[in-house]
């Protein structure tokens, strides 16, 4: 799943209907701007116009008047026509995106994707029940400094690699669950991972801790994912999804993709269609092993119960941590995972790690939304 700023609104219905979806619209548009996509800023900008002004825009979202900010609707409609555009089934549209070799002139593709809501709305509509797929693989360089907190914590001193049990709530198709198969290339010219490795994070962070474990501190032993709409990386379809959240005028985000996807095809993960409840229902902790719950931009999108009922569960295994079988807890959220914080227009998205037994939760950085750079706690 993802996660990228969208605003607040007025009621749904009507005329209070309509500037509720120009409010979502033009706040999106923003953040498209802040994190560097003047295109999708653009498309959003005249998106919000079309709504106005009563066009196909408005149209093809008419009955999300009351979708919340961090259901990101604005996103999943511009995925929507980006993966239509891929497929070849939008060559109008693909004509003017940088991602589909066109010429990246923002006027002519709102004129074509206005074109396209008009021709092919209710495919379009029926795209917007799904969340955004973006899976962004920088949001690794957060989570495995996370990781790497709480190993040192478990393992104070040298000694044989901690066996790790990765386990990610809203997995969507799981690349980050190959965390420890990526490169990762510190602003302090320090690199991290295999040399053989497709995907480098170039830029990670700024500087490594020097509280972190040496290379090789740590393996991976298992992998699990769990998401309600999880996908198949390793599928053309499942890779077409996920290449249209990627915005269509950042090559570097695409590149990035690629590499994970190339190395999806070499290392198993075990994907599971279900909800954060369901994924850590089973959970069991095991002697000997380092169990990591982790997650990253999208504790915004569960359901109040399932939010819930994922918490009651964690804290229930931390209760159960020993010394021989702990537990530890790798976040990346908008607020620190307060699920109302995306909601109220938050933008801090800090790196939060919590270790059992004992609990203790400790901010160690804080990342933009899509990962990198990584500015960690000089504090910790």
């Amino acid at each position: 799943m993802t996660g990228e700023r969208a605003g607040d609104g007025a009621d749904a219905g009507g005329t209070a209907g309509a500037g509720r979806l120009v409010d979502l619209l033009r706040d999106q548009a923003r953040a498209c701007a802040d994190l560097g996509s003047p295109l999708y800023a653009r498309l959003l900008t005249r998106a919000a116009d079309d709504v106005l002004a009563g066009g196909p825009v408005r149209l093809v979202l008419a009955g999300h008047e009351d979708d919340p900010p961090g259901a990101a609707l604005p996103l999943r409609l511009l995925g929507v026509a980006h993966r239509l555009a891929l497929s070849g089934a939008a060559p109008g549209y693909a004509a003017h995106l940088p991602s589909t070799g066109g010429d990246g002139d923002a006027e002519a593709a709102w004129s074509a994707l206005r074109d396209l809501l008009a021709a092919s709305g209710e495919e379009v509509r029926a795209g917007l029940r799904t969340a955004p797929q973006t899976n962004e693989v920088g949001r690794a360089a957060a989570l495995l400094g996370g990781l790497l907190t709480a190993v040192a914590q478990v393992r104070p001193t040298p000694g044989p690699p901690v066996p790790v049990r990765l386990r990610e709530v809203g997995c969507s198709a799981g690349l980050n669950l190959l965390l420890d198969r990526f490169r990762y290339r510190g602003g302090d010219g320090r690199v991290r991972g295999p040399e053989e490795s497709p995907v480098e994070l170039e830029g990670a962070w700024d500087s490594e801790p020097p509280a972190w474990p040496a290379p090789g501190s740590f393996r991976v032993v298992e992998r699990v994912g769990g998401d309600p709409d999880v996908v198949d990386p390793t599928s053309a379809d499942g890779a077409l999804l996920l290449r249209s959240y990627v915005w269509a005028d950042q090559p570097h985000r695409a590149a990035r993709l690629e590499t994970a996807l190339e190395l999806a095809r070499r290392v198993p993960v075990d994907r599971r269609r279900i909800g954060a409840a369901g994924l850590l229902a089973d959970l069991r902790l095991q002697d000997g092993a380092l169990t990591v719950v982790q997650h990253s931009v999208v504790w915004q999108y569960l359901p109040d119960d399932e939010r819930e009922a994922a918490e009651r569960r964690l804290a229930q295994l931390g209760e159960a941590a020993t010394p021989a079988a702990p537990l530890a807890r790798v976040s990346l959220e908008p607020g620190g995972g307060d699920a109302g914080a995306f909601d109220r227009g938050e933008t801090g998205y800090p790196v939060t790690v919590t270790t059992w037994p004992g609990g203790q939760r400790r901010v160690v950085g804080t990342a933009p939304p899509h990962g990198v750079p990584v500015r960690w706690d000089a504090q910790r």
